[in-house]
């Protein structure tokens, strides 16, 4: 198996790891705040100890750089939790669908942040999304269906929170190292989940200890070692349709372990809105190619 075929198999088992997480919304009957801080001490842990082991834990130190990665981890904090409480209000389907709306933010922000100019195929693609998330909770159902109504509110919020994340990242990425960045995050938002978090149960991550050790490590610090370590290897085109296959992963994995079954409506706002974000990936590549 060459280089290329290897990365791109270990690309899509990070991002089927990537949409197991999703399960635990539903797996663990606990605050979204618990599983956060669960998910968040042990990926910061893991990821402190491989620094360590590769001689570049000096790194998360460097003056001028930390404080302000370290403070990103709030958004990383309360991108995670509006995402499983997307999840629990109503399904990992809906939760996973209306999460999938924050490249239309990206969109929108991504030009008054960095003076770039706005496309028109931007904007299609970001109408595409949109649309199929009225297709998977059209206004008419608003008072018929209120868990998707939440679940969609609470998605589109983690979404809005992560295109916000991953706007700022794209400037600090070219000052830190990209594991580096994401330990400081992770460490920022176990700061962030300790003080929001509810002050009863203390006893709740002991309780679920290993689920949350799993989801630390198979669903949070391996499959983003394994993503990174693809990104040597494959164009960011790929890697980009690639990452629209996570809704997909978590949806069938949910149907099989959950029996959580989408309704028709659901897959099809959802096969919309992967659609949209597909194509507006492979013109977006084209244009840049003869650009």
């Amino acid at each position: 198996m060459n280089d290329s075929r290897q990365a791109l198999f270990t690309l899509h088992i990070a991002i089927l790891l990537f949409g197991i997480s999703g399960l635990f919304g539903k797996l663990l009957p606990i605050d979204p705040s618990w599983i956060v801080l669960g998910r968040t001490l042990v990926g910061s842990t893991a990821l402190i100890l491989i620094l360590a082991l590769t001689g570049k834990v000096r790194r998360l130190f460097v003056s001028g750089q930390w404080p302000v990665n370290v403070m990103l981890g709030s958004l990383l904090a309360a991108h995670w939790i509006t995402f499983f409480q997307a999840i629990q209000v109503s399904s990992v389907a809906i939760g996973l669908l209306s999460f999938s709306s924050f490249p239309v933010f990206v969109t929108l922000l991504e030009p008054l942040l960095f003076r770039e100019r706005l496309r028109w195929l931007d904007m299609l693609t970001a109408t595409g999304v949109v649309a199929g998330l009225f297709i998977v909770f059209p206004l008419s159902s608003m008072n018929t269906e209120r868990g998707i109504a939440e679940g969609v509110g609470w998605g589109i919020l983690s979404a809005f929170l992560f295109a916000i994340l991953s706007l700022a990242n794209r400037s600090r990425i070219q000052k830190t190292d990209a594991m580096v960045l994401t330990c400081l995050q992770n460490i920022g938002a176990v700061i962030t989940t300790l003080l929001v978090m509810p002050k009863v149960g203390v006893s709740t991550i002991a309780d679920y200890w290993l689920q949350l050790l799993l989801l630390g490590l198979l669903c949070t610090t391996l499959p983003l070692m394994l993503f990174l370590n693809s990104l040597r290897y494959l164009k960011a085109q790929l890697v980009s349709l690639a990452t629209c296959l996570e809704p997909v992963y978590g949806i069938v994995l949910a149907g099989l372990f959950l029996s959580e079954i989408p309704s028709t409506r659901t897959l099809l706002g959802g096969a919309v809105i992967l659609g949209a974000i597909t194509i507006g990936s492979l013109f977006a590549e084209e244009s840049m190619n003869h650009g």
